[in-house]
């Protein structure tokens, strides 16, 4: 970490670091790094004032903070440097702690809380960091970023030290590679779940998205990976990674895996043995005839394949399967809850109801065959599309919604500074051409569009709102809305009588 001292730094005694000034303590190195509206060495002296006692930024940030007083450390690239400094403030080599790194584009989150569920049923004291929530034990605080900033996750690593945690997960973003976000850390097993279309307002083609995951598996970042390989992209990570690599194939109700025309060669394999609204049964077959049967309390043979890439990481991490498989057996299953993943919300009357994360193609293609295969009611599905991201994945959205369920809500989700009527009309006419005469409602205000739905439901159907999954706020023209899809879902189902 090479860097160019302005001031005086003998002595200089460092305690933390905050790349906010509002976040700043005595004793912090405030980093100052270019933003979208301002410089952020331009509040060197807000931080200055909060206890700062150095900053570190480019070129052009200290000539923004030339005359705070502080030393000021310099280098062409902040980011480039940010996680080795946090590591080295928060002394993280010193961690115990067994560290797991989850990617892919669908089903981190859930791998991290299938995890993170497993360790704590194992007796182990387990953190997590994810698009959700970070939690250290049954302590935790709301996410803004699904991978945070380097200086945060570093003091959230510290903090876990000081609370005694065995093992730690990570949901680890693209974004969170090409941003250095997990610079300063080498994980001991990093998990691939799957890629698909996401992403591209940032990454541009498909290739240079498989690229920033494909980071994750060098030596540099970790020690060990488990790789889902249903789909070539997986087969691509587990053929390019410069590190030790086991597989994993999942089978979904019959031999061949989902999204390939003939069986994977691989060494593990998951089988769905039994599927329902509230669950899924499954095998797990791994070398030398190991086997683990349990349930996961979540829908679909996706869900299965998220529990069964976290087994394998914990296996590959050291963990024994046959205790996996005793505390499994003991408590019935996985005791996870994985915040707003396919989340029942409904009571034992009435519709079905599911509150969704999924924003992609695959994931609304999954989660409605999910359904399907477990349901002989309708399907009703309420959704929208993020403004200001990937533009190219919207009608694909559209056609597949109208394409898997009876009946389709379109509302309006983050449409941020986009227009959301031209948002909705695209989604409206994908869905129209894949559904020419399919039961299509545009409504724009999200809780009305959920009432909508659920007056297209009765006993015995379904209806699946797809996008908002564990948030709370709804993001306009740059102002977040307070609005719990989850929270309001529930209110509506008390409306109608079924709660």
């Amino acid at each position: 970490m090479k860097l160019e001292v302005r001031g005086d730094a003998t002595d200089l005694e460092l305690t933390g670091i905050s790349l906010s000034s509002r976040c700043v303590l005595p004793g912090d190195l405030f980093v100052g790094v270019p933003g979208l509206l301002a410089h952020g060495a331009s509040y060197t002296a807000a931080a200055r004032d909060a206890g700062a006692v150095a900053v570190l930024t480019d070129e052009a940030g200290a000539l923004l903070a030339a005359d705070c007083g502080l030393p000021v450390l310099v280098t062409p690239d902040v980011r480039a440097v940010l996680g080795a400094a946090a590591a080295w403030v928060h002394h993280s080599e010193l961690n115990p702690a067994t560290l797991f790194a989850v990617t892919g584009t669908n089903g981190k989150t859930s791998v991290v809380y299938l995890l993170f569920a497993i360790l704590t049923q194992l007796g182990v004291t387990a953190g997590l960091t994810s698009t959700a929530e970070r939690r250290i034990g049954a302590v935790s605080v709301t996410s803004s970023l699904t991978t945070p900033e380097a200086t945060e996750l570093h003091a959230l690593l510290a903090r876990m030290r000081e609370a005694d945690v065995g093992g730690i997960v990570v949901e680890v973003s693209a974004q969170a590679l090409s941003r250095h976000r997990v610079d300063g850390l080498v994980f001991d097993v990093a998990g691939f779940s799957n890629l698909s279309h996401d992403h591209l307002d940032d990454y541009t083609t498909m290739e240079t998205y498989f690229q920033a995951k494909m980071d994750l598996f060098q030596p540099e970042r970790a020690r060990r990976g488990v790789v889902t390989v249903d789909t070539e992209w997986g087969r691509r990570v587990a053929a390019e990674a410069t590190i030790p690599v086991t597989t994993l194939a999942n089978r979904s109700f019959g031999p061949v895996p989902p999204g390939d025309a003939a069986p994977v060669v691989a060494d593990w394999h998951m089988s769905v043995l039994d599927s329902g609204a509230r669950y899924t049964e499954f095998l797990l077959e791994g070398p030398d005839g190991r086997r683990l049967r349990t349930r996961v309390p979540l829908l679909g043979w996706y869900m299965a394949a998220n529990a069964a890439l976290a087994i394998v990481l914990l296996v590959e991490a050291g963990y024994d399967l046959a205790a996996i498989d005793d505390v499994l057996t003991r408590d019935g299953g996985i005791t996870a809850y994985v915040p707003g993943r396919a989340e029942l919300i409904s009571g034992e009357r009435g519709p079905l109801v599911y509150i969704d994360y999924g924003h992609s193609p695959d994931a609304f293609l999954n989660t409605l065959a999910a359904i399907r295969a477990s349901t002989t009611g309708r399907i009703i599905m309420v959704f929208g599309a993020d403004g200001d991201r990937d533009k190219t994945k919207r009608s694909a959205m559209g056609a597949i919604a109208a394409q898997g369920a009876d009946a389709v809500v379109i509302t309006d989700f983050h449409p941020r500074f986009e227009d959301p009527a031209l948002i909705r009309a695209t989604l409206m006419a994908a869905a129209k051409i894949a559904a020419p005469a399919g039961e299509l409602y545009e409504v724009p205000d999200p809780a009305t569009a959920f009432r909508r739905a659920l007056s297209l439901a009765g006993v015995g159907d379904v209806v699946l709102y797809a996008g908002p999954g564990h948030e709370d706020y709804q993001e306009v023209a740059g102002v977040k809305i307070p609005y719990s899809a989850r929270e309001d879902a529930r209110a509506a189902l008390q409306e109608a009588g079924w709660l």
